[in-house]
């Protein structure tokens, strides 16, 4: 089983970037993606129907904002839509598809500039920990792939000594992963077999790789952990400032 996940930043703006194109020649099972911006009933028929593609949707009530996706091969024994928080799955935050032997997620943390910003996407950050460790407590497996907004070391972004203030390498981001990696016991799957630095997932388009930041991830419950068998950060096509993350686990879905 393969799964893709990529921050589109825009659906229509990645369509127009080649991201349908992508799509329907990508050797994956399901494909995750984040920031649509744009409601499920706004979208042309080619967004919904994309050939060999199932497609399950999550829109943010507000216009032009937020917004989780699933593309699947297979067809789902159930979809999930939301963290049971009123607050929080207005925005269209996270939905969860089941299949018979793991459940996948996409999942979108806010992103963050503003001190208002940074107070949301916090509030945020701790509801996303008490559902992730309620879900380890379930008898079978996750995988909760999507845009996490945080560069977990300093081996994850360019110039970290000059970002350490900065929302995605604050220290209570950091610690907020620590906790998640640590004690919750999710595993970084991406960082079991790719130990390098400048593994970024983001960067501008209009500034050099070296300067970005790895925010993109697959988290993993620790069974899971046990058959990742390649990693990959897809470069090209370029489809938005986010690349993406493609995990191949020795599973069956």
């Amino acid at each position: 089983m393969k799964v893709v996940t990529l921050n589109l930043n825009g659906i229509v703006n990645a369509s127009q970037r080649g991201f349908l194109e992508w799509l329907e020649k990508l050797d994956a099972d399901v494909v995750c993606v984040q920031e649509l911006r744009a409601k499920e009933y706004q979208l042309p028929e080619v967004f919904l129907d994309v050939p060999g593609w199932n497609a399950f949707f999550f829109d943010a009530e507000e216009d032009g904002y937020s917004g989780t996706a699933i593309y699947s091969r297979a067809m789902p024994k159930a979809i999930i839509r939301g963290l049971g928080n009123p607050q929080w799955d207005l925005e269209g935050r996270f939905i969860q598809a089941d299949f018979d032997n793991v459940s996948v997620a996409s999942l979108s943390v806010p992103h963050a500039v503003t001190e208002d910003e940074i107070e949301h996407k916090l509030a945020f950050l701790e509801v996303l920990q008490q559902h992730m460790k309620k879900t380890r407590r379930k008898r079978r497996d996750f995988i909760f792939a999507g845009s996490y907004q945080i560069a977990h070391r300093s081996i994850d972004l360019g110039n970290w000594e000059s970002h350490q203030r900065e929302a995605g390498f604050l220290p209570e981001e950091r610690a907020w992963m620590d906790q998640i990696t640590g004690p919750i016991g999710w595993v970084d799957a991406f960082r079991l077999m790719n130990r390098k630095d400048r593994q970024h997932t983001w960067w501008p388009f209009d500034e050099a790789q070296a300067n970005g930041m790895r925010l993109d991830y697959q988290m993993v419950t620790p069974t899971i952990a046990d058959f990742v068998m390649d990693v990959q950060i897809l470069r090209e096509p370029r489809i938005s400032p986010h690349l993406a993350v493609a995990i191949e686990y020795d599973i069956e879905i």
